[in-house]
């Protein structure tokens, strides 16, 4: 999810996309919140671990 925010964010840079650069965002957002949490062991959907 953070690679794919990552890469939203480079295209919505290069192409000036505000919507894009806005999912990026997000995408990079959603990712780090996923990772932080499956790192301290909370289940997050249903999954002990997420990576």
């Amino acid at each position: 999810m953070i690679v794919l925010g990552v890469v939203l964010l480079i295209i919505g840079f290069l192409t000036k996309e505000a919507i894009i650069w806005t999912l990026g965002i997000i995408a990079v957002v959603v990712g780090a919140v996923l990772a932080l949490l499956g790192t301290m062991g909370r289940p997050v959907g249903g999954r002990r671990y997420y990576w």
